[in-house]
């Protein structure tokens, strides 16, 4: 009737809750919006958003653990919406915030009190946070909204890497519930102490401990300070192992920026995050029986890989005829674009990729072809075979490629280092970068204009470019490769313009290119 006022009675009372919280897509924690809504009508919980199985499955934990903390479940009708619906969600992340929208719609906990923070965090039944994957990036990302972000005690340590004063921490849904409701305070998180200096912290055999291999030390020295791939290649025992692992020791320590990037990599793949040596660069060495999926990530939940986890360090591949061609050849595309993308149905996912590939390989199946003292027993078909596991593309993306000879009884059983520590190796290393920071990226990742402008050349320098292309059937990619490693030699040296003798230098490090069976090996 005109003019008659409606009048809402008890059970049609309509209470809404927003909570703020991350979700997890790779390395990025985009917000999410957690309406909570609570209506009148039979007593049901739902939740929508495009929540997988775990989502889903978060009614029944929250209900357990609201319950089991002396809370009451409201018997109303709640529906859970997690906004944006097109973002899919996954994980026991959403617990936490769901249970403190459910408390605040009914009236349990101020409303007012959510809207300045954000909040992730797994529930079990009793109550208790358990600690997630993937904090640092939603700390960084809720930092940048201008808003702080609870999380689980057990993440504290990690996150507390990127803290600043924006942190807080909880073990218990009830804790969280009083520090809301103003009867108590939660301490935000200190950062943590992070190393002073790059390079700090080292827990990395040391250079000194190789014995002879003058060649081989000084391809990893070019290695580290243009951020070259390196292939060695040699009989069995000769240190290709040994020399691989010491390149970490060597390159610089990362920045404040990298070394985040890398621990934001490490935390959404659920490995340990700490403060001390967080600056080192990673060294990751699977093993030839892994699968493409674990060397470049993926599965049905996106997660990084083996060339993730390198991401600002080192990938050594030891064995590398061993591993499968279809495993080696998905790693032609990230060794060029410096990231990769895993892409399915619903979405597509990027991590970051940007690693430096060290291999080792055997000249043959025995792995004695060339040995001065024993034969080796393979056909020259076995040989071919073998080598021929390794594409020629591929082949091409190694910037070196270097022997590591057999060394004498009388070099290896020397007293005492024959060669220079680490730590003086690393100091000539970070004085080359820092010439290349000046042109704006390691030499490694010169292309276009800026590679012309760094290596430019005389007419001898011309000359004996081209000769060599002919001579040796260089491709376009090894010759650009070429370019590279003379200027970082040039950059070792402080030299600003190129000479034929850094060039001659770095045609000496393309060995499998002078080798006979280079027509076998480059097999498109």
């Amino acid at each position: 009737m005109p003019g008659k006022q409606f009048r809402l009675l008890p059970w049609m009372v309509v209470m809404l809750a927003i909570v703020h919280s991350r979700a997890a897509i790779g390395v990025s924690a985009p917000a999410v919006t957690v309406e909570v809504h609570l209506s009148g009508g039979l007593p049901a919980l739902s939740i929508v958003g495009l929540p997988e199985t775990g989502v889903r499955e978060s009614k029944e934990r929250v209900r357990s653990a609201l319950l089991n903390a002396g809370f009451e479940f409201p018997a109303r009708r709640i529906t859970i919406n997690l906004a944006p619906a097109d973002l899919p969600k996954e994980g026991g992340r959403f617990d936490l915030p769901i249970a403190l929208g459910i408390l605040a719609a009914s009236g349990q906990i101020p409303v007012d009190s959510l809207s300045d923070c954000e909040f992730v965090g797994e529930l079990s039944l009793d109550g208790a946070l358990r600690p997630l994957k993937g904090v640092l990036p939603a700390v960084l990302a809720a930092r940048e909204d201008g808003r702080a972000l609870l999380v689980p005690h057990a993440n504290s340590e990690e996150a507390a890497l990127a803290s600043q004063g924006d942190l807080l921490a909880a073990g218990h849904l009830l804790t969280v519930c009083e520090y809301l409701s103003g009867r108590a305070r939660l301490v935000p998180v200190p950062s943590s102490p992070l190393d002073e200096a790059p390079g700090g912290n080292r827990e990395v055999p040391d250079l000194s401990d190789v014995r002879g291999q003058q060649v081989p030390r000084r391809t990893l020295e070019v290695a580290a300070a243009g951020g070259h791939n390196l292939l060695f290649f040699g009989p069995p025992g000769t240190g290709k192992s040994m020399l691989a692992s010491r390149l970490p020791g060597i390159l610089p320590g990362l920045d404040d920026a990298a070394a985040m990037e890398v621990a934001s990599v490490h935390s959404v793949a659920g490995l340990p995050v700490r403060a001390g040596g967080w600056r080192q660069p990673p060294f990751r060495s699977p093993h030839h029986t892994a699968s493409a999926v674990a060397l470049v990530g993926g599965g049905s939940s996106p997660r990084p890989g083996e060339i993730s986890l390198a991401h600002r360090g080192v990938l050594f591949l030891d064995e590398l005829p061993e591993f499968e061609r279809r495993v080696l050849e998905v790693l032609r595309e990230p060794m060029e674009t410096g990231e990769i993308s895993i892409s399915r149905a619903a979405r597509q996912v990027n991590f970051p990729a940007r690693f430096q590939v060290v291999g080792a390989m055997n000249p043959c199946p025995c792995g004695y072809s060339g040995h001065p003292s024993i034969e080796c027993q393979c056909t020259p078909q076995q040989v071919t075979r073998y080598r021929s596991k390794i594409s020629g593309p591929l082949l091409d993306r190694f910037d070196l490629h270097v022997e590591v000879p057999v060394q004498g009884g009388d070099v290896l059983m020397r007293q005492g280092g024959d060669g220079e520590d680490s730590a003086t190796v690393r100091e000539r290393v970070r004085a080359a970068r820092a010439r290349q920071s000046e042109r704006g990226c390691l030499n490694a990742a010169l292309s276009g204009r800026e590679l012309q402008a760094a290596c430019r050349l005389d007419a001898q320098g011309e000359q004996l470019l081209t000769g060599a292309m002919e001579k040796l059937g260089l491709s376009a990619r090894a010759l650009h490769r070429i370019l590279r490693v003379a200027r970082t030699l040039a950059d070792l040296q402080g030299c600003e313009e190129l000479r034929q003798s850094h060039l001659v230098e770095a045609l000496g490090y393309r060995q499998l290119d002078r080798q006979q069976g280079r027509n076998s090996v480059v097999s498109a």
